[in-house]
């Protein structure tokens, strides 16, 4: 096993298993390597929050799914309740988000916005896009450092509130049947009363979300504090002009498909998110990708999101 940085700012950490002999992987044996690997990769993870396992052999939705499974000890947890449009694979495995190829997904950590998140992301390349779609990876450790103490402390004491907008089965963007994979309603309002998010079912079909989360978050083994939160990625101000123009000529801001406020209900000081802003784009690397990478994320360590491409891409996610 060889190990070794894509950049100076060393993440993520480029790991390569060799079985030795000139012999082709399966995908048991890349499993089982890895595995042999397991806790020195653990430990890995920990310290710069990102990994780089090169040139794994071509893993099915099932194989990639036990290497998850095996390497975490952990059962893969569900895109339920999510805000980004994906394609289910198999239990537990999904495509990356299903925005249009022109969208740049801004840095973020995933489920920030709600009540319960996942630990770890792994992400495994099928196909690697035919120009642009690299993976863009920030230390959330570094965002945080990066933003002034006023502003962080503001939205530590004020909290940040999301709100949602599902369709009920017509229209544009996400339904809530997508979302919660489901179309039970109890099933939903059951997982909201479990996480305390204030719902409403519309007159059209259509349900609103609400949530009040925190800002930053402690990592449970570190106790390093991060940046954790989207208000960036749900506030419209972060869209371009003309989609703005034509939001607000069609639609009320309540009704938005995402929004976010000062945990108070306030409108966010735009200042302050420019600030926020400013310190994720300063972050930001790119991980190019090939067939054959799989990407492992500490979650609470690693922001990540997506460069436009053109060609075919198809990146899989587990998560546990």
């Amino acid at each position: 096993m060889k190990t070794s940085f894509l950049n100076q700012r060393k993440l993520p950490l480029v790991v390569e298993i060799d079985e030795g002999g000139g012999s082709v992987l399966t995908p048991q044996t890349f499993i089982d390597l890895c595995l042999n690997h397991r806790e020195f990769l653990r430990s890995q993870l920990l310290v710069w929050g990102a990994l780089l396992v090169r040139d794994a052999p071509a893993l099915a939705p099932s194989d990639f799914a036990r290497f998850v499974r095996d390497f975490s000890g952990k059962k893969l947890i569900d895109y339920v309740g999510g805000a980004s449009p994906r394609v289910k694979l198999g239990e537990g495995v999904y495509t990356s988000t299903e925005y249009p190829q022109n969208y740049t997904l801004s840095l973020h950590n995933e489920l920030s916005y709600t009540y319960r998140w996942p630990d770890h992301l792994f992400f495994c390349c099928v196909t690697a896009s035919g120009q642009g779609g690299e993976t863009s990876l920030g230390d959330s450790r570094a965002i945080l450092k990066g933003i002034d103490e006023k502003v962080v402390r503001e939205f530590k004491s004020r909290g940040i509130k999301y709100v949602r907008n599902l369709h009920g089965g017509r229209g544009s963007g996400y339904s809530w049947q997508e979302a919660f994979e489901t179309d039970d309603k109890s099933v939903i309002e059951a997982h909201c009363r479990a996480g305390g998010i204030r719902f409403n079912w519309k007159d059209d079909g259509g349900l609103t979300l609400i949530e009040v989360r925190p800002a930053t978050a402690l990592h449970p083994t570190t106790g390093e504090e991060v940046w954790f939160n989207q208000a960036d990625g749900f506030h419209p101000s972060g869209i371009d002009e003309e989609t703005y123009g034509l939001l607000i000529s069609t639609m009320k801001e309540e009704e938005f498909r995402l929004n976010s406020y000062y945990g108070d209900g306030a409108p966010l000081d735009l200042s302050a998110l420019d600030q926020a802003r400013a310190a994720i784009r300063r972050a930001v690397l790119l991980v190019p990708w090939r067939a054959g990478d799989i990407l492992i994320l500490d979650n609470l360590l690693t922001a990540h999101g997506r460069l436009p491409f053109t060609g075919a891409r198809k990146i899989l996610l587990a998560m546990t």
